[in-house]
């Protein structure tokens, strides 16, 4: 039975991997803070799934030094140790928003350009874990789009409170990647089974659209949210210069192009997945 380390104890990620996977891997988890991290042996294990970060995005230049603190430092330190200390496999939780926010179609080849602190962390981070990348040292790069499932919290949970209480909504067409938290860790034990490294793009085998998603969590909660064309025009005029209205009805979405992006006949629908998340 492979031998998995979470470093992250209360990460909603780190535990939905944890529950979903029961049984199929021996499981520990340890907390980052105090740095406990350092105080146990990671020979024991196979393989390290870091789920440590800063996940809200700030301007405030006074957070900068914390996010790549966070972000970036400490999941180098980490894997460092486990290079030294003979673990298999790393597996680092980077973000889609390495890219920023103004990219559209995104594949291996797209240039990063994050437009954030948040972004950049995690950006620097992967470029210092590639630095440990070889043979004996798999380093697999996970660049999450937004994750939802039951108990998330983060941009998902703030749409769920909006289909909530809103009337009426925008009808405005986008595109966005996302990944329900049990197709993401699916993904994991495709990784972990096959012993893979590398960058990978993981997201649902449908994209998203902001006013459906809207409507669709609403009829879970017995809500109907009628929508509307008629601000289509100052919507456009808003996204260029408003950045929570670029967020919420942008593009942002991986190509679906090869088995590296997703595992589709292993994936839980859109729908089904908001069904049981509600």
């Amino acid at each position: 039975m492979r031998r998995v380390l979470i470093v992250g104890e209360k990460s909603y990620i780190g535990n939905s991997f944890e529950m979903f996977t029961r049984g199929k891997y021996e499981i520990s988890k340890v907390n980052s803070r105090n740095e406990a991290w350092r105080k146990i042996s990671f020979k024991e294990y196979d393989t390290i799934l870091h789920c440590v970060g800063i996940a809200h995005v700030s301007y405030d230049p006074r957070m900068k030094n914390l996010y790549y603190e966070v972000n970036c430092n400490l999941a180098a330190e980490v894997a460092k140790k486990a290079k030294s200390e003979g673990v298999k496999q790393f597996i680092y939780l980077s973000s889609i928003l390495i890219y920023g926010n103004n990219q559209t179609a995104i594949e291996h080849k797209t240039k990063p350009s994050p437009d954030n602190f948040y972004g950049e962390s995690k950006l620097k981070a992967e470029y210092e874990l590639q630095k440990l990348s070889d043979n004996d040292f798999l380093v697999c790069i996970i660049r999450v789009p937004m994750v939802y499932g039951r108990g998330s919290k983060g941009n998902f949970k703030k749409l769920v409170d909006l289909a909530k209480i809103v009337p009426f909504f925008p009808d405005y067409p986008n595109k966005r990647s996302m990944i329900y938290i049990d197709n993401l860790c699916v993904f994991f034990c495709d990784i972990i089974d096959s012993n893979m490294h590398g960058i990978f793009l993981p997201q649902n085998n449908e994209y998203t659209n902001t006013t459906g998603l809207i409507c669709y969590i609403a009829e879970c909660y017995n809500r109907r949210i009628y929508t509307t064309k008629l601000f289509n025009p100052l919507m456009f005029f808003l996204m260029k210069y408003v950045s929570v209205f670029r967020k919420l009805f942008g593009n942002l979405y991986y190509i679906q192009n090869n088995k590296k992006n997703s595992m589709l006949d292993l994936y839980t629908s859109i729908k089904k997945s908001l069904d049981v998340t509600q």
